[in-house]
């Protein structure tokens, strides 16, 4: 009885260990993925420091959380965009903020909206791509798992010959657009207008929305509880000040 006591422990162990959020001194820490290749919303500065629209916010959500009853901590864990949802939905981390955008196919929960977004094309300066239907037939590169990928498949459907590259990395894209390596990337706008205003070689289309969206939270489909929380602080957050300062400082 005694090993069969000692097994089930043993299990009761390892199995609170497989799980992503922990407890410290009586605080919650919470494990949360980021995709620090898309400024403004997250990149890496000099320092090699995550800094962004969707870092800075992350803090104030937090302490709006805390505030609200909750007694957070948390952690952030760096991974490639086409990964992060894998990981949410496997438990692997608490929430996953990289403005991200509604997929209904997602076996996800979706926190309120933060932010409206819009999808755009970016060029090199000078290019003959005036307008969306230019895009036709052209070489196109978009993030891998990014709505900006489902927008240029999209644009290939009606126009086959249309070449579709994607890349883990949306500053790899940005790149070949300025080696000729492709016509144009799709991007949010924030992203793109990020880009232009750092590099005169670049430009944006200046056109309709390929795609109107907005920018959400996402977590595991078993944590309605933590996405009530982080959905009270989202709608805390976009009402206050600092909401319109972030805003501001960002670009998005």
């Amino acid at each position: 009885m005694k090993k069969v006591l000692s097994l089930a422990l043993s299990m009761l162990v390892a199995f609170a260990l497989v799980g992503c959020s922990s407890q410290s001194n009586g605080k919650k820490e919470l494990l949360i993925g980021v995709s620090p290749d898309y400024p403004p919303y997250e990149s890496l500065n000099t320092k090699n420091e995550m800094e962004g629209f969707d870092i800075d916010m992350t803090k104030e959500l937090i302490k709006i959380m805390n505030k609200n009853g909750g007694n957070y901590t948390y952690k952030w864990k760096q991974m490639s965009f086409d990964t992060l949802r894998g990981a949410v939905q496997s438990n692997q981390i608490d929430l996953a903020i990289s403005g991200f955008t509604k997929h209904k196919e997602w076996d996800v929960l979706w926190s309120n909206k933060y932010n409206n977004s819009k999808q755009v094309a970016l060029v090199k300066a000078g290019s003959s791509i005036k307008k969306n239907s230019d895009l036709n037939g052209k070489k196109i590169g978009a993030q891998l798992a990014a709505t900006g990928e489902s927008v240029a498949n999209d644009i290939k459907k009606k126009a086959p010959s249309t070449t579709v590259k994607t890349s883990k990395d949306a500053k790899v894209l940005v790149e070949m657009i300025k080696s000729n390596g492709l016509d144009a990337v799709i991007l949010d706008e924030a992203v793109a207008k990020n880009y232009v205003k750092n590099n005169k070689t670049l430009e944006m289309v200046n056109d309709e929305a390929l795609l109107v969206e907005e920018n959400l939270i996402i977590a595991n489909k078993n944590s309605k509880d933590l996405i009530k929380e982080v959905n009270k602080a989202v709608d805390e957050f976009v009402k206050s000040k600092k909401y319109t300062e972030l805003k501001s400082k960002w670009g998005c």
